[in-house]
């Protein structure tokens, strides 16, 4: 069985060559990553990295102050786009591709088509966003298909709610100006009447809210809490056909954002019919309230979750000195029943950087989590691009300023991406040896994922239990786990220190039991898998293992049983 290792990248972002870009600058001053440039090396490299599968954020057109008009695409109102290039996650054709990633605006789809063609040819799947939660507030889909209308296009305007209605109308209110002056300039946005923005905001947007979106009815008055879903709400069926438009251009599954803004009830009508037609692909979730995971993998038909309101925050507590590694026991168990259905992950778009002033300032300080969130179960995990040559996120690249995260709002060109690129080779001999080196380590854990049948199907026994804080295992640093088959066994231990740990690994009878080891009072034979040397240890309950786990890093020791 194939462990899941997503590689998310930006195509705005991930090829851009040009060496020095402004604030703020457009798309003629900056450049922009394109579809072409993601070629068969590109590809291969990323496959190197140990990825399966590779997730292109952004693909689908959205608001932009680039002008496309002469291609036929209406432009957008600068109050209504964040940034120069504007969020990816305001849609404004849900049956079109962002222009700026073609080299050849009118063949456009193509293009993508030929990425998704080389991407499969490289043995790598796609992964593409789906956003149902909203779209831009300037929808105009100019590629719907015959006999599809768009959203909102036979609202009652005159009411907050019905039941077949796309949007939510609020009556004359105004949509206000609440950016900064250069953005309102010329013509001030107006709209009659303003419609609910896609964070549930309800009244006129401020600068902190999606003011750049307008959030979609599936059927609930959410001013009366009132839950309409008979007869089918009219935007299911839009939504139902944008996902079977997408499946059928050969993608493997979608990253769905903000599921939990949407009815769980709508997920369990639609995934199961994408599914019927399209055997294999797969529906991730971004989700972020716990009591719901499990209606939404079991009710929604969803296959995975993101796990940040679990181990992702916990882990970043313990890399930060904030909480003790004890406590990743405690995230785990309350996952144990879903675990595989968990995706982890330490970067995305959304989160700061780990090598940014914001997070730990150091890229080797993820090492230990790396390791914990890669392996700790067979769930999938997700490499955010850069992450894996410590990029930083601290350019001030334009709308949210100097934060930690890599824009998605603007054109820019990522440093150590560019420099991995070189001249198209992506031997990364631009790279600094550090750079070199972290990335190697990312490469070798990540693939062994795959290439380690006890991490690719391997059961979870955790050993913090039978450790307690000593002398010989400071657990609020140390981190201990089995990963076992019924042939091998690897004892992974994690060390969130800044300094070496010499620690004292007790492994429990029942532990032993448990993957169906008969111990023994003689040593026996292990390999440690990130460094390669071999050594003897016991594999006995009556003797703890010795080990030494090199500082913000670990250790995994594997045996053949």
């Amino acid at each position: 069985m194939s462990r899941i290792i997503i590689y998310q990248l930006l195509p705005r972002l991930f090829s851009n060559s040009t060496e020095t870009c402004v604030a703020n600058g457009t798309i003629q001053q900056n450049g922009c990553g394109k579809f072409n440039d993601i070629t068969p090396k590109a590809l291969r490299a990323i496959r190197s990295l140990g990825a399966t599968h590779v997730w292109y954020t952004g693909v689908i057109e959205h608001t932009t102050r680039t002008s496309y008009a002469q291609y036929g695409i209406a432009t957008d109102h600068p109050a209504t786009v964040k940034g120069e290039a504007g969020s990816p996650y305001a849609i404004k054709d849900y049956y079109d591709i962002d222009p700026d990633l073609a080299v050849n605006v009118s063949k456009r789809r193509e293009e993508f088509r030929a990425l998704v063609e080389r991407t499969h040819k490289a043995g790598l799947k796609v992964i593409m966003d789906f956003i149902p939660n909203h779209v831009a507030r300037n929808y105009n889909s100019d590629n719907t298909p015959a006999g599809t209308f768009p959203f909102g296009a036979f609202d009652d305007k005159e009411t907050f709610f019905a039941g077949h209605n796309n949007f939510y109308y609020l009556g004359a209110q105004p949509f206000g100006c609440n950016i900064d002056a250069k953005d309102c300039a010329e013509e001030e946005y107006s709209e009659n009447p303003l419609r609910a923005t896609g964070n549930d905001c309800f009244g006129s947007p401020s600068r902190n809210d999606w003011y750049d979106t307008v959030k979609l009815n599936y059927g609930i008055d959410y001013r009366t809490g009132n839950r309409q879903f008979s007869p089918v709400p009219n935007t299911w069926v839009k939504m139902l056909k944008i996902l079977r438009y997408w499946a059928s251009q050969g993608i493997d599954g979608f990253r769905c954002d903000m599921v939990e803004m949407t009815p769980v009830e709508f997920w369990a009508w639609a995934v199961p019919k994408i599914k019927e037609e399209f055997p294999g692909i797969i529906f991730i979730g971004e989700i972020y309230q716990p009591h719901i995971y499990r209606s939404f993998i079991k009710e929604g038909g969803f296959d995975y979750l993101y796990d940040k309101v679990g181990l992702y925050d916990t882990l970043r507590g313990v890399m930060n000195g904030q909480t003790s590694a004890n406590d990743i026991s405690c995230t785990l168990q309350g996952t144990a029943d879903i675990r595989h259905n968990m995706l982890t992950f330490l970067e995305n778009h959304d989160e700061q950087r780990i090598a940014s002033d914001f997070f730990a300032a150091n890229a080797r300080r993820a090492l230990a989590a790396l390791i914990v969130s890669a392996t700790v179960d067979t769930q999938p995990f997700m490499l955010y691009a850069g992450q894996e040559l410590g990029e930083r996120g601290m350019d001030k690249e334009g709308y949210s300023g100097v934060d930690g995260r890599t824009t998605i709002f603007d054109y820019w060109s990522v440093d150590t991406l560019r420099r991995w690129k070189g001249n198209g080779n992506y031997t990364g001999e631009q790279l600094s040896e550090e750079e070199k080196s972290l990335q190697s380590f990312y490469s070798h854990l990540l693939n062994l994922c795959n290439s380690e049948e006890a991490l690719s199907s391997g059961q979870y026994y955790g050993l913090q239990y039978a450790n307690p804080h000593s002398d010989k295992y400071d657990s609020n640093h140390i981190f201990s786990f089995l990963r076992g088959t019924e042939k091998e066994l690897l004892l992974i231990v994690a060390n969130f220190s800044d300094s070496d740990k010499e620690c004292s690994v007790t492994i429990p009878e029942e532990a032993l039991a448990f993957f169906g080891i008969t111990h023994s009072n003689k040593p026996q034979k292990a390999t440690e898998l990130l460094s390669g040397k071999t050594a003897k240890y016991p594999l006995s309950p009556q003797e703890a293992i010795s080990i030494n786990v090199p500082a913000n890093s670990g250790a995994i020791l594997k045996f053949n049983i």
